[in-house]
């Protein structure tokens, strides 16, 4: 695609796509715009704040933008839910989008969980280093 990306800039992209598709087809089709911009915010930021991480300068940094990733896609998954509630795809699209955005949570929360552990080992680990060089 772009040269040597992960598996969650890949799938993030691929995902905002399809988000940006689904808001041409809301707006089109249904006329809820209110509706469509908010999965569209919810959905897109999810793989720019992927490609943030990604770029950071610190491990703080890229935990921070993960973290707020995984919050996006779960709101995604919200608003994806509530369209399915309310019955504007078929079955097979809404299955489809949100077994896509579930995967997304599900890797980026363990990313998140994953930094966070490292993220408090470090700390730890100064810390005891500070205390034995005291």
């Amino acid at each position: 695609m772009f040269g040597k990306e992960s598996i969650i800039q890949v799938k993030s992209f691929e995902f905002s796509v399809r988000i940006i598709r689904m808001y041409q087809w809301l707006c089109k089709e249904h006329n809820i715009y209110s509706l469509a911009d908010q999965i569209l915010r919810s959905g897109i930021s999810i793989g720019s704040n992927v490609e943030e991480a990604t770029g950071g300068l610190t491990k703080r940094e890229f935990t921070a933008k993960i973290g707020i990733a995984y919050k996006e896609a779960r709101e995604t998954r919200y608003w994806l839910r509530l369209l399915g509630a309310t019955e504007y795809f078929d079955k097979e699209t809404f299955d489809s989008m949100l077994f896509d955005c579930e995967e997304l949570v599900k890797i980026l929360g363990s990313i998140q969980k994953t930094s966070l552990g490292n993220l408090l080992k470090e700390k730890l680990e100064l810390k005891a280093k500070n205390i034995d060089e005291a």
